[in-house]
């Protein structure tokens, strides 16, 4: 009997070794996982984590000019505005206040609906017609947000670890996030990966519940969390649209929740949609 009660209170103690081993397996396998994501992030929005820092004052806005009609983008000169697609209807315009400030106007722009009708209308009372048949030829600025771009301000020589935005015009393929997809017409990767590693400052916890890709020395057709750098590492890159945590980020280019959800929404691969982006002197030239 002694020997039978042995046996079983040994059996017990067995089992229970067993359950907390593979539990503390399953947790540091867990426990990796988090890590591998943060290590992925630690080279995410510019290629370090974002510490923020108080925001350079408010973001400027756009020239003053009428909401349709329009037949180029505003406070664009023709260096950036030749390298806008042909074929491109919708357009982000992200307006910097200054090479070294933080704060930024960011204004979607698109051709079509609202600009087309209003170039249709046009043409119509001239006796004419619309030039292309598909939408019109002017854009009309649909919305705009106040956001935040590097933490440093602007460069037109982007390298990993500035902390400054890169000037230019670049395509939009890819996003995804922390957050179930809302509805993106863009290819959407939802997973937890994107969140930010836990030694990150409090107020970047959401940063990247939403992301858009912007095509800066990127693979296109992938995650954003993908890690390739088709012009090297040293020329950095996850240049990304991204929640506003309200200051400067390591090179990306943020706006409000309510932005993101829309920009998800709206932005069409079937529009050629691009971002044009810097600070407003340099965007004029």
């Amino acid at each position: 009997m002694r020997s039978t009660r042995k046996t079983a209170g040994q059996a017990r103690t067995v089992t229970a070794i067993r359950t907390v081993t593979a539990i503390r397996t399953v947790t540091a396998i867990r426990t990796a996982a988090l890590a591998a994501a943060g290590i992925v992030l630690v080279a995410g929005c510019g290629g370090s984590g974002q510490q923020g820092e108080k925001a350079a004052g408010r973001a400027g806005h756009p020239s003053a000019t009428p909401a349709t009609g329009l037949t180029r983008i505003p406070g664009v000169g023709e260096r950036l505005q030749s390298r806008i697609p042909a074929d491109s209807r919708q357009v982000i315009a992200v307006y910097g206040d200054g090479r070294n400030d933080t704060s930024s106007t960011v204004v979607l722009y698109t051709k079509g609906e609202k600009g087309g009708a209003d170039n249709k209308a046009a043409k119509a009372a001239k006796g004419g017609s619309d030039t292309n048949g598909s939408g019109g030829s002017t854009w009309s600025r649909d919305r705009s947000w106040q956001g935040h771009n590097g933490k440093r301000g602007w460069t037109l020589d982007h390298h990993e670890g500035d902390k400054r935005s890169p000037v230019g015009v670049y395509s939009l393929s890819d996003a995804g996030g922390v957050l179930p997809d809302p509805g993106a017409k863009l290819p959407y990767t939802a997973t937890a990966a994107f969140t930010p590693p836990s030694y990150w400052a409090k107020k970047t916890r959401h940063d990247f519940d939403y992301v858009i890709a912007i095509d800066y020395n990127r693979a296109k057709g992938v995650s954003p969390l993908d890690p390739a750098r088709p012009e090297g590492q040293s020329k950095g890159g996850s240049i990304w649209l991204h929640m506003d945590h309200g200051s400067g980020t390591s090179g990306c280019v943020s706006i409000p929740k309510s932005g993101m959800r829309y920009l998800l929404r709206t932005l069409d691969p079937a529009q050629h949609p691009v971002v044009v982006m810097g600070d407003k002197a340099d965007l004029k030239t």
